[in-house]
């Protein structure tokens, strides 16, 4: 008897009755070029997406970006700016979330939209006003101020309205000029008190007339 660990042969019976054994060879595997391919690609996109994955999260920064629209020469607080992680770019400069403290109390230099990256540039440490300028601050009824929203940077006059049956000494300038530094609505009043930047020779006539109520804001320009 054959022992059971023997290797099974198959066999065929020739035609002369002998029982000679063939060996019969092993089926073929069949070779599919698609799927060696395939699995290759497979890799190699697999491969190209870590790669990424770790370059996105090797090379990004947090930043500053503000929380709502600030205005030019509005100063900046901490409520107005959130912190975002983004892609560094080398062609941007964006402040850096590790410089907040040094950027609360500073003011915009431009507008900055909501959303919008804060850049070095986009600061400034200007006082205002300066020396030989001066603020003064007039509140207006709609009917005497420009239908349009007044802006930080607008250049304005402010004309003189004489009551009916005044007349002004001759030679009395009939406006001023001005540039808005500031705007907001008084709790009280619910008027809209405008803060005007004017030379410093020119404050105290600008404020008398503003005191008599017969003014008018006229708005002039507001290119940057």
């Amino acid at each position: 008897m054959m022992s059971s660990t023997a290797t099974r042969v198959e066999g065929t019976i020739n035609q002369d009755g002998s029982g000679a054994s063939t060996l019969v060879p092993p089926p073929r595997l069949r070779r599919r070029p698609a799927l060696v391919v395939a699995a290759i690609g497979a890799i190699c996109v697999g491969a190209l997406l870590a790669g990424w994955a770790w370059t996105a999260t090797t090379t990004t920064q947090e930043v500053l970006v503000a929380r709502t629209t600030i205005e030019r020469g509005e100063v900046i607080g901490a409520e107005d700016l959130a912190r975002l992680r983004v892609s560094a770019d080398p062609a941007l400069t964006p402040v850096s979330s590790a410089e907040l403290d040094q950027v609360v109390g500073q003011r915009a230099a431009l507008d900055i939209a909501a959303g919008g990256l804060l850049t070095p540039n986009s600061l400034t440490t200007e006082v205002v006003p300066n020396e030989g300028q001066s603020v003064v601050g007039i509140a207006l009824t709609p009917e005497r101020a420009p239908g349009l929203e007044l802006q930080y940077g607008d250049r304005v006059r402010v004309v003189v309205t004489p009551a009916q049956g005044e007349t002004l000494p001759a030679g009395t300038p009939l406006s001023s000029e001005a540039t808005v530094v500031g705007v907001h609505t008084s709790t009280q009043s619910g008027q809209t008190v405008v803060d005007l930047l004017v030379p410093r020779v020119d404050a105290a006539v600008l404020a008398t007339r503003i005191a008599t109520g017969n003014i008018t804001l006229v708005l002039d320009s507001r290119e940057r």
